[in-house]
């Protein structure tokens, strides 16, 4: 019987695995515009005239990795690409990103 606690605790690591790292990109590269627990920011929302979905909402949490990894390295509406970061550091980023829930 403790096969299935072990096999549910490595499931759920292996999803948010680089999350940690992630935790350290995303505090350079999106905390400045989505906030340290991205939650969004109300002067930076107001200053493009647009709605911030926490990124801890249903609205973002629902997007598959491959519309986050877009929106991360092409964009999205205002948002400017970011730049600077590799695939792994993306694909941590976006593993951080499923940390954060409502």
């Amino acid at each position: 019987m403790k096969i299935i606690p072990i096999a549910i605790f490595l499931m759920a690591a292996s999803v948010y695995a680089g999350a940690p790292e992630g935790k350290a990109s995303f505090a350079s590269k999106c905390q400045g515009c989505h906030g340290a627990n991205g939650e969004g920011k109300a002067s930076i929302a107001k200053m493009f005239s647009v709605t911030m979905h926490p990124l801890g909402s249903k609205e973002i949490q629902t997007k598959p990795d491959a519309d986050l990894k877009k929106t991360i390295t092409e964009g999205h509406g205002k948002m400017k690409p970011v730049g600077g970061l590799d695939d792994k550091q993306v694909a941590d980023v976006i593993a951080f990103v499923r940390t954060l829930k409502e």
